[in-house]
């Protein structure tokens, strides 16, 4: 699981099950140090070009001595706010020739997210509570 790393998060809110973090602004070597402690498994650090460039050169030497990758990566886009079985299940049913308004009536997700999450959407982020899951 890849997970959003914010620098007003705590470690304690990262899952431990998380093999990947994702490096939304950049952080101090101490902050990466707890959260590497937290999650043993995490052997990849992915961040977008300027976080890469304001990382701090002793953050960088620490993560290539803790064997950690660094990848840059692009993700653009609002995070969507719905549970992944929810909007499995409201894509399940415009497969099915379900009009927008009838989903919306049956799934409670508003008709123009519906639409969104049908024609635009990458679906590749995802909000759980406050935690944001990048989906492989």
């Amino acid at each position: 699981m890849k997970v959003a790393v914010y620098p007003d998060m705590k470690a304690g809110e990262i899952p431990v099950e998380t093999d990947a973090i994702h490096l939304v602004r950049p952080l101090g070597r101490k902050k990466i140090e707890k959260l590497l402690k937290r999650c043993p498994g995490c052997r990849e650090v992915s961040l977008s070009k300027s976080c890469l460039k304001r990382l701090g050169p002793k953050t960088k030497s620490f993560l290539k001595k803790a064997g950690v990758g660094l990848s840059v990566e692009s993700r653009r886009g609002r995070a969507i706010g719905i549970s992944l079985e929810k909007m499995l299940h409201a894509i399940e049913l415009r497969k099915d020739y379900q009009s927008l308004r009838e989903i919306e009536r049956l799934t409670e997700i508003p008709k123009s997210t519906v639409h969104y999450l049908v024609r635009y959407a990458h679906r590749d982020k995802v909000k759980k509570g406050d935690a944001t899951i990048y989906l492989k």
